[in-house]
């Protein structure tokens, strides 16, 4: 098991991204959460992992918290909660946010996330209830602060191929960016509000 990973952070598009460890390049898919905590391209980051190995793949998932691991490793753990779905939850709510879903009961706010129905939503409030994990190591894990960096292209278009990445449909992503103003905005920028907006 690949517990993390120390490297340069090479390329990122959510939600995947790359790092090059000692020459390696490891390809991880991440959910939005770690992309907003991400460094400049060619800084050094580490990132938690998860690897998930089925017949036809070995995929690595990657965290800046061992929060937001231990939650992804909880839900995978939820009947018809799939690695996707999942990465999906954690791209659209923060832990805490999840949590007070769950300690809450409230699956109204659950049902506003794609991918995830009514009754996803009560099943994820029945069996995460009693096994929610500790929100202590909630510190992100990349050593550089700066967050920012200048989008390739267009960031609202790279922002609604995220989304979409995310499974939300393509007109519904276009709809939830439109009206962003993409000035001196990050593609991360451009999804963190374009998901904020779509929760409230």
């Amino acid at each position: 098991m690949i517990g993390f990973l120390r490297g340069k952070l090479v390329y990122k598009a959510p939600p995947f991204l790359m790092l090059d460890v000692q020459g390696v390049g490891y390809e991880v898919e991440a959910p939005m959460t770690t992309f907003y905590d991400l460094p400049a391209l060619n800084e050094e980051i580490k990132l938690h992992t998860h690897l998930v190995v089925r017949e036809d793949a070995h995929i690595l998932f990657g965290f800046s918290t061992q929060a937001d691991r231990a939650l992804f490793r909880t839900l995978i753990k939820v009947s018809g909660v799939g690695p996707k779905l999942a990465l999906t939850i954690l791209s659209g709510q923060s832990a805490e946010e999840f949590h007070r879903c769950i300690h809450d009961n409230d699956t109204v706010a659950l049902v506003r996330l794609p991918g995830v129905g009514k009754k996803t939503a009560e099943r994820l409030v029945i069996e995460m209830r009693d096994r929610l994990p500790d929100l202590d190591a909630s510190t992100p894990a990349n050593i550089n602060s700066d967050s920012t960096m200048p989008a390739i292209g267009n960031p609202k278009q790279e922002a609604v191929s995220a989304l979409c990445s995310l499974g939300y449909k393509p007109l519904d992503a276009s709809k939830m960016v439109q009206n962003i103003s993409a000035e001196d905005k990050s593609c991360e920028d451009i999804i963190r509000l374009a998901l904020q907006g779509a929760l409230k």
